[in-house]
């Protein structure tokens, strides 16, 4: 199975790509997808939604997996990072992906086993599961990182369960 994961934002989306096989995770790309300020909100997203679909042609990937929105006490961040999340929604519909959502804290549990870890626990996982020589950087890729590895457990583990 070949996930693309997804950290998403207006200014910073990182992605994962991964490949989880036999219970063996093989790592295939990752990164950001940056936006410059000056751009008008409409062309940032259309940025995004124009490198996401170049990575699910790329990639071939079967599923995509997302951060859920949590609230922010920022409205304008919040609304921000919805409506990139909302162009990650419609980039995975068009290229006939099932969608998977996860808090950070499913994903912080599923990783490191606490969720309360912070980042540096999660890049030393996310290093660790994927056997890479360094932690990910940048943070928002290690993210997309471990949610691609959450989704990985959760989708094992569902699958003993018969719940796919």
């Amino acid at each position: 199975m070949i996930i693309l994961a997804v950290d998403p934002g207006t200014a910073t989306t990182g992605y994962g790509v991964v490949e989880y096989k036999g219970n063996r995770f093989k790592l295939k790309d990752y990164g950001i997808i940056s936006t410059e300020a000056k751009l008008a909100s409409e062309l940032r997203l259309q940025e995004i939604y124009g490198r996401l679909r170049n990575l699910i042609v790329r990639h071939k990937p079967d599923c995509f997996a997302v951060e859920q929105l949590f609230f922010n006490s920022n409205a304008r961040t919040a609304i921000a990072v919805g409506q990139a999340r909302g162009v990650c929604l419609l980039v995975a519909a068009d290229g006939e992906l099932p969608v998977f959502e996860y808090t950070p804290l499913q994903v912080k549990q599923a990783v490191v086993g606490y969720g309360r870890a912070n980042k540096t626990q999660v890049q030393q996982m996310v290093k660790a599961v994927l056997n890479l020589n360094e932690a990910p950087k940048p943070d928002d890729a290690a993210d997309a990182l471990a949610l691609a590895i959450c989704h990985a457990h959760s989708y094992r583990l569902n699958g003993m369960a018969g719940r796919t």
